[in-house]
């Protein structure tokens, strides 16, 4: 059977992410319409692939040619549009990360999903990597967990990987990519105001830290305290905190013009350090790869493998989708809940003069 599917965003994680994803499982999926906010990007994704195209939501969950929804759209919208789309009696709703931006919205939308019925997963491509699946089955041979969790980000503007592989480079990628280098340049926000830095910092947990905190909370569910918590400049983190007795880093930096991106989960316990490395976003380069060094001084290196976690998510949607697995609405909730949890703690330790 091949799914229908309608997005609500037409930004560059649709082009350059999930469109080519779905080209490649066109015996499953068959794009049926795009809907921007207004940009008028709709039209031109949805065109070569004789989709239908228009803006704002109502048309796309009115259209009966689409089965199921993929909502791509600012996390702020996700909590109305799953409303909207279980509303208008759709099957199933892929949602890209995070679900909801609160507790209240994120308990809502799971509950209005198991109540109709609907099919839901939420796009956490690194949680279905076959390079995390490797190595959680590593971890989980071992008698003792990893006694301390590191997730080290480096990245460089997104522009360099989608303008390159999002409209095949086409004129109009380097048009926009133009307009966006003449316009304006916005204020920088004043990140000496606690208030200010603690707000970055809790954006960028729940906007970009969430990829990896599935497996961070598989080891270490129970988050205990906030160890530390600073905004690290031009833009980016440093967090520590206890969660169920494991010691977690979280990372990151942005540069304007800094090196290619490093994007690394570390799991270390006395016997051994695991090593989880991903490709750049907003490209398809395979899995993550996987390296572990032993105490014993020996050293394995398993190489990515061709299928990235952008087709393992859709591919574990087409089960879903089928019925051959079941939607775990409790650990959607959980997962949902957990980067909400940690964002709060850190928001309050960052703001309540709290460890720094």
């Amino acid at each position: 059977m091949t799914w229908k599917v309608g997005f609500l965003g037409a930004g560059p994680g649709v082009a350059a992410l999930h469109l080519p994803t779905l080209g490649r499982l066109d015996d499953k999926f068959r794009v049926a319409h795009v809907a921007d906010a207004g940009s008028g990007r709709a039209r031109t994704l949805a065109e070569p692939l004789h989709a239908s195209w228009s803006a704002g939501d109502g048309e796309l969950l009115a259209d009966p040619d689409v089965e199921v929804v993929a909502i791509c759209s600012p996390p702020a919208e996700h909590q109305r549009q799953i409303m909207a789309a279980v509303g208008a009696g759709k099957k199933a709703i892929f949602c890209e990360k995070p679900l909801a931006t609160t507790k209240e919205a994120a308990e809502g939308v799971v509950a209005a999903c198991r109540a109709a019925g609907t099919v839901l997963m939420v796009g956490t491509n690194h949680a279905y990597d076959p390079g995390w699946l490797l190595a959680r089955h590593l971890l989980e041979e071992e008698q003792e967990g990893p006694e301390s969790i590191a997730v080290t980000l480096a990245l460089p503007p997104n522009g360099r990987y989608h303008q390159l592989v999002s409209e095949n480079g086409s004129a109009q990628a380097q048009t926009q990519a133009h307009a966006q280098a003449q316009a304006p340049a916005r204020e920088r926000p004043d990140t000496a105001d606690p208030g200010v830095a603690a707000h970055i910092v809790k954006q960028l947990l729940t906007g970009l830290a969430v990829h990896d905190l599935p497996a961070v909370r598989h080891f270490a569910p129970d988050i205990e305290a906030v160890q530390y918590a600073r905004f690290v400049p031009p833009i980016g983190f440093a967090v520590g905190y206890k969660a169920s007795g494991v010691n977690v880093q979280l990372a990151l930096t942005m540069l304007p013009a800094g090196p290619d991106v490093l994007w690394r989960v570390t799991f270390s316990s006395p016997e051994q350090r695991l090593d989880l490395e991903y490709p750049p976003p907003f490209v398809h380069a395979g899995s993550g790869r996987v390296i572990v060094a032993r105490a014993d001084g020996s050293r394995m290196e398993h190489p990515s493998v061709e299928q990235d976690g952008y087709e393992a998510e859709w591919l574990h949607f087409v089960h879903l989708l089928e019925g051959t697995i079941a939607v775990d609405y409790d650990q959607i909730l959980t997962d949902a809940l957990y980067p909400l949890e940690l964002a709060d703690a850190v928001f309050a330790t960052m703001t309540t003069g709290g460890v720094q």
